[in-house]
């Protein structure tokens, strides 16, 4: 199934700082509508607002959201990773979900997903010297680990499935690479690991 994605960013108001960012999308199918992700940039208070609007929400899309990624176990282990530099690959792993997501759901349910733990593959060993500070070293004892929390419903908004997951692949490194030359190819073969569970064609 064709995934079109076009992408448009959606100020915060001022009664809370950023740190919640919303991808949406809907499936793009032979002869259907094509599908539109939306990001937003969400303070706490705002992220309450909208869990109160859920009904205005569009049936058949996918949403991911997460706190601020400063507060995840990987950048801890990179004290050199720049903000900015971090919600970059949150924020791609993000569009990630919701693209590889979109096609897998039946035409009118809708999937949330909130991100509260990432920890990339590999870790920063700074012992190695200067130079190795801001180089991730990826080794099997530095394995990838996403936990999330999820909620499934339909068109009309009736709770189907929730729950959360620790996803974890203790064998990433033995696996065959679908990413290749992806910085990120480990955290998205593991995405894509509970999507097929979670979400079986």
């Amino acid at each position: 199934m064709a995934v079109s994605i076009a992408k448009k960013a959606i100020s915060a108001t001022q009664v809370a700082p950023p740190a919640r960012r919303r991808w949406m999308c809907m499936a793009l199918g032979a002869a259907c509508l094509g599908m539109v992700a939306g990001c937003a940039v969400q303070g706490p208070e705002q992220g309450r607002a909208a869990g109160a609007r859920q009904g205005a929400v569009p049936a058949g899309i996918v949403s991911v959201t997460f706190d601020d990624p400063s507060r995840f176990d990987a950048s801890r282990s990179g004290p050199g990773e720049t903000d900015k530099a971090r919600r970059a690959w949150v924020d791609a792993l993000a569009q990630f979900l919701a693209e590889r997501a979109a096609p897998r759901l039946p035409q009118g349910q809708r999937l949330e997903v909130h991100l509260t733990d990432v920890q990339r593959a590999g870790s920063f060993e700074p012992w190695r010297g200067p130079q190795a500070a801001d180089v991730r070293i990826v080794r099997d004892i530095y394995p990838p680990r996403i936990d999330l929390r999820f909620k499934l419903l339909d068109a009309d908004g009736k709770l189907l499935r929730e729950g959360s997951r620790q996803l974890r692949d203790a064998t990433f490194m033995m696996r065959p690479d679908l990413y290749p030359n992806d910085p990120l190819r480990y955290e998205k073969t593991l995405l894509d690991d509970w999507l097929r569970a979670e979400l079986p064609k």
